[in-house]
């Protein structure tokens, strides 16, 4: 599978894994300087795996997370961290095999492998965020939603 199309397919689970992942992949469009996406869009996305953490903590501040919540916000950073290793190990296995000798029906299969991956993330971390979401106050959910929608309509068109 090219670089191109293994990167295409991870940017694509990773759209709605926005705060799941930040697959561990090679730098992807959503990463390149002077992206406009707003920065807890930017912090769930990135693919550069050096900065999960980085994404974890701009997240984190882009919702206003409070000391008392982070006995609620560790569950969703953990999800993310753990999501982010699955991914990492998906993108590794799907490099080792040569492009030259896939078929349309490989690639098929390796879409569908990213997309199970980027559910299986999703059923991670949507209890735990809800449980987080759940304990905000109605200003701070209404951010939160804020945070939510901006990302969605910064990447509208960037699916598939």
């Amino acid at each position: 599978m090219s670089h191109f199309r293994l990167t295409k397919l991870a940017l694509a689970s990773a759209i709605g894994a926005a705060l799941l992942t930040g697959p561990a992949m090679a730098q992807t469009a959503a990463d390149k300087p002077g992206d406009n996406k707003p920065p807890a869009a930017q912090a769930a996305t990135s693919s550069k795996p050096e900065t999960v953490e980085q994404r974890i903590a701009t997240l984190k501040t882009s919702l206003k997370i409070t000391p008392d919540q982070e006995s609620k916000w560790k569950p969703v950073a953990d999800a993310m961290l753990q999501n982010a290793a699955n991914m990492d190990k998906l993108i590794k296995t799907k490099r080792a095999v040569p492009a030259a000798g896939m078929s349309a029906v490989d690639d098929l299969k390796n879409y569908q492998d990213f997309t199970q991956a980027h559910l299986d993330g999703l059923k991670n971390l949507i209890p735990t965020f809800k449980a987080l979401y759940d304990s905000m106050p109605a200003d701070q959910k209404k951010n939160a939603d804020q945070v939510f929608q901006k990302y969605g309509s910064a990447n509208a068109g960037t699916q598939g």
